[in-house]
Parts: C-alpha cells; structure tokens; sequence
C-alpha cells in the first residue's frame, strides 16, 4: 500500500547506510518518517482501523523515486514477461538469446533469464544463472538436451549475457559459446573457451511461450525465475541472424502491460513496467502511536531498519559444520555427540530416531576437530550402543561413517565399534591393532565372510574420517573400507562376497571398552541408504581453505538468506574453520579475513558483500566541481586521528604476522622523524599462518596513508538536479571525485573519495545527502599492463568487428615487431569498424596509429581514421600520418572504436589506417624510487629541471623506455608531469609540465622527489 498522501512533512524522512570509518562490516540501514495518524488506522493493536491485522513487527517498509529509466522489475514471479509461440520462435538451427538486465550474478541456486521452457515434453531452449556460472539449454526431444556453462567474471551491477549454438558445425558436432556485455551493443566478451560436443541436433520446437522467465520445479536444483530487473532482450534465429524477438522495456512507458516490439511480438506482462528507484527497502520494527492531549492531532513516528538488526537480535550459536552438513543428506540415522559434559546419550537430528545411548565417557572433552564441537572421549568400560530405523523402500545399498582419533596404537587387539546387519552379514567389526586396524564381516554363525587385516599402520595421532558402504551386485555383495585422516588423501581397501546385502539396524560398542582404548575421541556416527556419500567431505574440516565470499555464499544460502557478491568470489581471500558462532559473526568474520565490505541492499530486503579486489582501482562514479557550487557547507578536511603505523595480525589459532612503518613522516620514529608508535592487532580466521604478513602489510598500507580526510560530503539535489542520476547510481565502497578545490586550502585542487556510506533526508522541497567518506588513494594499486602488438593471431584484447568490413592482421606496416592491424579495404560512404572492450579498472590506453588516405577539403570530409571512446571522438587523423604514438583516457569507459571512414568519392594513398602496440593501463604502473631530490633550485615556471637519486637505481630514461612516459611526480607539494628524462646516471634532467595540480612555487635544492602515484602491492 501507498502511504504516502499520509506523511507528516513537518519532520524529514531521514535514510542512513553504511559502515564505520574502517569497518569491514555495514551498520542496519535506517529510515525514519512520522505518519499522520488521526483516525487511528496506523495503530497496530486498533481493532476499528483499516489496516488492523495488516501492521505488525517487521512490516515491509520501502522508499522508491522516479528515475530516467523504465524496467521490468523481476520479484521472482513466473513468466512476468510472455509472448505467445509463434512459428518464428520455433528455431531448430543456430540459436543466439541475448539479455540485459541486473541480477545476484553469484547467487546460489539456478534463475532462468529467458526461455521457451515449458512442462515436460514443452521445452526447447534457455539461458539462465546457476552458483555463479552462466548456461544455455536446449533439448532435441521437449525433455532433454545439451547445455552448456561457463563461469561468470565479476560483473556491474548491469550488464548483458549472451548465449549462441551451432546446431551443426561443421566438423559434425554442435558449438556453444557464452559472453558478456556492458550492454546489448557489445562488444562482447566471450567467456571461456568453446563448448563442443559431437553430433549435430535439431533443437526441439515446442508449443511452450517465450517468457521472461520461466521456471523448472523438476529438477535439483529448482530453476526458478530470475530476481532482478530486466531492460532488453533479444532472440535470434541464427548466430547474429534474424531478429525474432526485441522485448525493449526501456522503451515503454511506466505502467505499460502489454506491448509489440520491433520483431512483431507482442509482449503482455503480469506486473506494469516501472520507472521507481527502490531507495530503501526494510522493516518496521514498531508502530508506536502518539497523541497531543487534546487528541486534536495524532501521529506514528516510525524508524524502519535493514534486515541485519533483526539478524542481530538474539543471536543463537550456528550448529557445527558437520552438524548442518550431514543431515542434508538424508540419513537414516546419525548422532553428531557434540552434547555437554554432563550429557548420558546423544540426541539425533534427524526425526524419528532415538538417542545414541552412552555411559562411561568424558561428554565434550575433545575440541581439536575443526568441523565439530568437542566430543567425547572414551574411557575405560565406556559402552555406547543406538537403533537405526529400517529405511523406506528397499535400499540396494548402505553406507556408514564415523570420526575417531587415538594418539597412540593399543599394544593389543581392541573393538573400536560395531554395526549389526540383516543381511549374509550379520555383524561388521572394527578393531585397532598395533599395527593398523582389521575389518571383520560376520555371519548369523559367527563365521567370517569378510576379513580384512592390518591396514593402515599410521592410523593414530590425527582425526580420522572411516567409512564403509555397500552395494548389492546380483547375487555378490561389493564392499568398501576407507580410512581419510581429515583434511588428507584417502585410503582405501574393497571385496566382495556371494550374498545378499540387507541394512544396518544397529551401531554399538565393545561391551565396555578397554584401558587402551581410553583417550580416544569418537563422534558424528551415521548411517546412509546410498553408497560413497560425501556428506561428511569439507565439514570435517569445517570448510577450511574455501575463500570469504564462498562462505558467505554457502551460509547464507543454507540459512534462506539472500546474498549478492559484487566482485570475483575465486579471488577473496581463504579463510580457516567455520566455528559454531551466531551466523552473523561468521559472516561479519569473513568480511574482516578478506578487508572486503558487508551489508545490506539499498533495493531489497537481502544482504550485500562487496570484494576487496572489488575496491581497486575504481572509476569515480560521481564527480562534483567545488568551484561550480555542487558542494554544500562544511566540507572541512581532518588530519587522520586513526593513524597506525604498526600492525600485528594473528590467525585464529595459528601464528602472528608484523608489520612496521620505520620510515617516513607517519613512521614510528620520534617526533620530528616520524609520530611515534601507534600500534595495533587484529585475529583473524585465515587458511594458513603464510596470509598473516601480507596482511599485516596490507592493514599498514591502508592505516598509514599519508593524506588528509574529508569525513562528510554534502549535495544538495534539489539545487543540484543533473547530479541526481549518478548520486543514485551510487553503492557503498564506490569512489567520488571532488574538482576544483581552493589549493590553498586542499592542496592538490582534486580529492579522490571512497563512500562510506550517507545519511539523507527528503521533503516535498528538498533532498539533501551527506557522504561519509575515507580517502581512495590506497586503494589505487599496481596491476599489469594488457599489452597487444599483433604479432600472433591471438589477442590479449577483447575485440569485435563493426562496420562494412573487418579490420586485419598484416605485415604491409609496423611500428614495432613486424605486424600491425590495417583497416579492411572498404569502398566510399563505407567504414571499417574495430571495437575493442576496455579491461576492468583500465585508466588509460597508449597505441601508435598510421593513415594514409585522402585529406579533408572544401566542402569534403576526406577519409580518415577517428577512434571513439564510449561513441565520443577522442582522435582523428587522415592524408599521410607517420607512425605515432598517443595517450587517451579511458577511465570508466566500456569500449573504443578504431573507425576507418571514406567520404562519397576519391581514394588517396594507399587508402587505410594502421594501428600497432596497444597498451592498456590499469593503474599506477611505476614503482617508486627508493629517494630521489632536486639537485638545484628552480624556478616556478621552469621545465628543466635536474634530480640527483640518493637510493636505489636511477629513474628510466625516454630514450630507452619511450613507452613509460608520461607520468606524474611530486615535488613539495606541486604535482609536475614528466614528459621525458635525458641521462642513465645521477643526475638527470626531467622535462616537466608544472602546476599540473594547481600548486605554482619555487622549488628548492634538496626538496624531495617522489612518484605522485606509485604501484602499491595489492593484497
């Protein structure tokens, strides 16, 4: 329901996300509002008011506002978007679907994006999401078919998927291929390689619709319709073929529910397309009515949350790893043993059987298993004994598992434990020996059927993970003994006997264990009705060496939380033993391993983690110019009061790692060398103690960074409307660039910001926003140039073709090596298109170029080369152009077009352009000098100027590295740009652009000299 007409504007609606200066871990979003309450219909418990029964703890609450585009929003719902079949859908060939639209790309589960997928013997072809890959489907008979996935790379939050089949290759066999896009323009980006498999297939031609999207309830995991927002989607028939169907929902106006899009479909939708900006989703905790004594005015002040308060309440301790593993694969029987000291049996999970009666042993005395809480240990005359329920239906096979460990081998023959049977084999027997163990089989006669003797000598002094399962085969009995020291290889021994196999329908003991058993810890016994499970793989070991965003996806998902990753999940840190703790510690602790941050959607009652390796090297994704106004006062700096020059990180149970900052003006030294000590420690649940000083330095790096803080941001929107798109395109952990400061006052004229989050509030005439802000500086860090010279048929680039034809390897001209790329030989009012993806966190591309065609004239454009970034043209150059090499831009832009175009007529030279060496920045790529200082004064306006290196090697020269030019340095404050450095011995001239930041001042011999943005190691 709308309640808005019902709103007090006397009071503001304030919205508050985010995280603490630091935190790995987001704060419950907030929003407050006051509800005009006067008849009543806003008190909960008023048995007269409309919405009685209606307002409860935790009511959804949302904020939503117009935006500039129109979406299909996806809630899950099936088929929300359908057009009926058609014979033009009904492609039996070559197939390519195309979607754009945003999504939980990493979500657990399976989410159909678009398909002509119906009931069983109805299905023929889909594309969808599933753990973080990307398919596509098709069957040949309605039923079954091919598929083929490739995993996804970290994606934007928008971003378009491909999928393409040749149902015939050529080479007798069918192709598949995924990509991405930043949108449905391209260029594409193939994911991984071919999907080939032999044998040609006709695609089935089912009655089903095509809809957006459809569901799969018949299978596991359940397919389900995507949750998102989808803009366009396009089906062809035949790779880049016949466009059948062009849903465009951006196209439509709000409202819309049904539609005729450009391939004649028409489209009827079960919820209208709409152009609201969810801005906070949440919940209502309480409804506390309030009145003025004269009853002349009532309200209901209400402060809705994110759902991370409600997780907050109350915490209840998580299960252990093995505990919520291995009941989901339907035992029959298990008893993890995890009870207190004083416990007499221990319960069962699973319903329906009865606790494992102990008597004698030390309840809860053994904590060194990772993926359990402690467990007992045996002592002597200890006895322990359980039913097994008979399973339903009529198994054809068993399996059982338990965990032990013994630290040292008894001197002679014990029973370790027991399963009766009703089967050939009525007893199965363990024993340990002083050299391994045996295995023995009995019959109803005590008579041995299966023996098995000293295995495994090094069976003691670790946890071992032993099974044994079963399989009937005919009339013979297969079985399997397998030992698994607990985070190890497997070892295994198997046989056979003529027989039947029956069930187990008891576990026991000896009748009271030896003293040599005494010591010896025993515990998650179970029993299966299916062979070799791997219920018990990883929670032994509680996950550990599974990386932070995989934990936090598993959690989650076996909590029936939602969880998006923005980032790639492979590339967050590994992380020790998942520990019984309340599931919001485990998750909060991932987040800490990883230095990443957690929280909450802005558009969805779900949780959010967004990568460390996510924060790198970011395009700003709002710019404001201080001198244009766009700020509001205060926007004051503060010197860093967080400092930390010392850092000690310890794995949680495991070593320590330390690193200290000895040099520089935040460095340990006493005051005037340094800031004295400023120390500081951290445990975390890392994998290895080999990730504790990399860390450390990490933690250094960012706690040490030597510049000064803007804490608060503050944009007026109602002021400042054009900034309105991008301020909503924001998320926590995104990077703001502020222009145009008073370098008086913010040395430097530009601030680079990471967002720590924001409080605003809105009116009828009013919407301010207030950013909490940490500088962005460290999180810039050195990563390795993507380099393309052409010299082998495989790039390193992702490109495509536009245009009438394509460009071309060729070895006619180079710049370097002995092949470029050429443009393709049009003709005139034709071009020649080469499109190439810009590499994620690329800041600048440096290529060489060569034209020879026809100049401009009057009244004609000539033939030229211009190469665009994103569509706008950043170079042109026709007639004879030498080979020369240029810098452009190319921060947060999605692609750069090498266009060759001819005018209406003539054709001069040899009619083409040349592009060669290709190099794609993505951040700083320099490192450091080890100390460098002017070796004479200079002027204010000087461009010469001579620098003496006191550390380490000298700087490159141009003559020698042409390609490492430009770049910036510093040099008491003023930024300068070096355009090149004559000598390879101290010291060196450096031709420079001054003032470069704004700062003009005489510089001083001796004044030190640094890169103004160094590589910085990453994590």
């Amino acid at each position: 329901m709308d309640i808005t007409a019902d709103l007090y504007t006397r009071d503001p609606i304030t919205h508050t996300r985010g995280r603490q200066y630091r935190a790995n871990a987001a704060d419950p979003a907030s929003c407050t509002a006051t509800i005009r309450n006067r008849d009543g219909k806003y008190t909960p418990r008023n048995p007269e008011g409309v919405y009685y029964g209606l307002l409860g703890r935790n009511t959804p609450f949302q904020i939503s506002l117009p935006s500039t585009t129109t979406y299909l929003a996806l809630t899950g719902a099936v088929d929300t978007a359908s057009t009926p079949d058609a014979a033009a859908l009904d492609i039996t060939g070559d197939l390519d679907l195309r979607w754009e639209g945003e999504a939980d790309w990493n979500a657990n589960g399976a989410q159909i994006l678009i398909g002509k997928w119906g009931e069983v013997g109805q299905r023929s072809y889909h594309l969808r999401l599933q753990d973080g890959y990307l398919y596509l489907h098709t069957t040949q008979d309605g039923s079954t078919g091919r598929f083929s996935g490739r995993v996804l790379p970290s994606l934007p939050r928008r971003a378009a998927l491909r999928g393409t089949m040749e149902a015939d290759n050529g080479a007798g066999g069918t192709t598949a291929r995924l990509y991405w896009a930043p949108t449905l323009d391209g260029p594409w980006e193939q994911l991984g390689d071919d999907g080939i498999v032999s044998g040609t297939v006709a695609i089935f031609s089912s009655t089903a619709p095509l809809t957006i999207a459809p569901e799969q309830l018949d299978t596991d995991p359940t397919r389900l319709p995507v949750t998102g927002r989808v803009y366009k989607a396009q089906v062809y028939d035949g790779i880049d073929g016949t466009l059948v169907a062009s849903p465009d929902f951006t196209a439509q106006t709000a409202g819309t529910t049904s539609f005729t899009d450009s391939a004649g479909r028409t489209w009827t939708l079960t919820s209208g397309i709409t152009d609201r900006l969810i801005r906070f989703n949440g919940e209502v905790p309480e409804w506390p009515p309030k009145w003025a004594a004269s009853e002349a005015d009532a309200w209901t002040p209400i402060q809705a949350a994110g759902i991370l308060r409600r997780m907050g309440q109350g915490q209840k301790p998580l299960q252990s790893a093995l505990t919520r593993r291995v009941p989901s694969f339907d035992p029959v029987a298990y008893w993890p043993m995890e009870e207190g000291a004083n416990a007499t049996r221990a319960y069962s999970p699973i319903k329906g059987v009865s606790p494992l009666n102990l008597s004698g042993f030390d309840m809860s005395a053994n904590d060194t298993l990772a993926g359990s809480k402690a467990l007992p240990v045996i002592r002597e005359g200890a006895t322990l004994s359980g039913i097994v329920p008979m399973p339903s239906g009529s198994p054809t096979e068993w399996h059982t598992e338990f965990l032990f460990r013994m630290d040292t081998a008894p001197s002679t023959t014990q029973t370790l434990l027991q399963w009766i049977g009703t089967g050939t084999v009525k007893t199965w027997k363990i024993e340990l020996t002083s050299s391994g163990a045996n295995l023995h089989g009995y019959d109803a006669d005590g008579t041995a059927v299966v023996t098995s003797l000293g295995l495994f000598p090094a069976l003691y002094g670790k946890w071992y993970r032993w099974k044994i399962f079963a399989t009937q085969d005919g009339t013979s009995v297969d079985w399997v003994e397998e030992w698994t020291a607990v985070g190890e290889s497997a070892k295994a021994f198997s046989g056979n006997y003529t027989g039947t196999l029956g069930r187990i329908s008891k576990v026991m003991g000896p009748p009271g264990y030896s003293s040599e058993l005494a010591g010896a810890s025993i515990g998650h016994i179970g029993v299966f009705t299916v062979a070799d499970t791997f219920a018990y793989n990883d929670g032994d070991i509680g996950f550990a060496g599974e990386t932070a965003a995989a934990r936090l996806l598993r959690l989650t998902d076996e909590e029936g939380l939602s969880l998006a990753v923005s980032g790639d999940v492979s590339e967050t840190e590994l992380v020790g033993p998942q520990r019984p703790t309340a599931l919001l510690d485990l998750l909060r602790e991932c987040a800490d391993a990883d230095g990443g941050i957690f929280g909450e959607a802005i558009d969805r009652r779900s949780l959010v983690y967004r990568t460390r390796a996510s924060l790198y090297n970011q395009a700003p994704k709002l710019t404001l110019d201080y001198g244009a106004g766009q700020l509001a006062p205060p926007f004051e700096p503060i010197e860093d009061d967080q400092v930390r020059n010392d850092w000690e990180v310890t794995r949680n149970g495991g070593s320590s790692g330390r690193a200290t900052l000895t040099e520089g003006t935040l460095s340990t030294q006493d005051p005037p060398d340094g800031i004295g000590l400023y120390d500081d420690s951290v445990t975390l649940n890392l994998d290895t103690d080999e990730q504790t000083d990399p860390i450390a330095a990490w933690l250094l790096h960012l706690t040490s960074w030597d510049e000064a803080r803007y804490p608060a941001v503050t944009v007026r929107l109602h002021k400042n409307p054009a900034l309105i798109p991008d301020v909503l395109g924001l998320e926590v952990g995104d990077k703001i660039r502020i222009e145009g400061l008073p370098v008086r006052f913010a040395a430097g004229g530009t601030v680079e910001l990471l967002v720590d989050g924001w409080s605003e509030t809105f009116l009828p005439r009013k919407w301010e926003i207030t950013f909490n802000c940490s500088p962005a500086g460290p999180w810039n860090v050195g990563e390795v140039a993507i380099t393309e010279d052409f010299e082998d048929a495989s790039l390193s680039v992702t490109a495509t073709d536009g245009g009438d034809l394509p460009w071309a390897r060729t070895q006619t001209h180079y710049n370097t090596g002995s092949w470029s790329l050429q443009s393709g030989a049009i003709t005139n009012n034709q071009t020649s298109d080469w499109v190439v993806m810009v590499p994620t966190g690329a800041s600048e591309l440096t290529f060489a170029y060569r034209t020879s065609s026809e100049e401009a004239g009057t009244g004609f454009e000539g033939d030229r080369l211009t190469v665009l970034v994103d569509g706008t043209q950043v170079l042109r150059a026709q007639g004879e152009t030498a080979w020369t090499s240029t810098t452009i831009d190319v921060t947060g832009a999605s692609q750069v077009t090498f266009r060759y175009a001819k005018d209406n007529s003539g054709a001069v030279g040899e009619d083409a352009a040349w592009v060669d060496d290709l190099t794609f920045a993505r951040a700083p790529m320099h490192v450091d000098t080890d100390g460098s200082e002017l070796a004479a004064d200079a002027t204010s306006t000087a461009t010469s100027l001579s620098v003496a290196t006191t550390g380490g090697p000298v700087w490159v020269d141009s003559t020698t590295f042409p390609a490492e030019f430009p770049f910036d340095i510093t040099v008491g404050g003023e930024r300068m740009r070096v355009t090149g450095i004559s000598g390879t011995a101290s010291p060196q001239t450096f031709t420079v652009v001054r003032s470069v930041n704004g700062v003009v001042k005489e510089q001083a011999d001796g004044t030190d000299v640094r890169l103004a943005e160094p590589a910085i190691a990453a994590l």
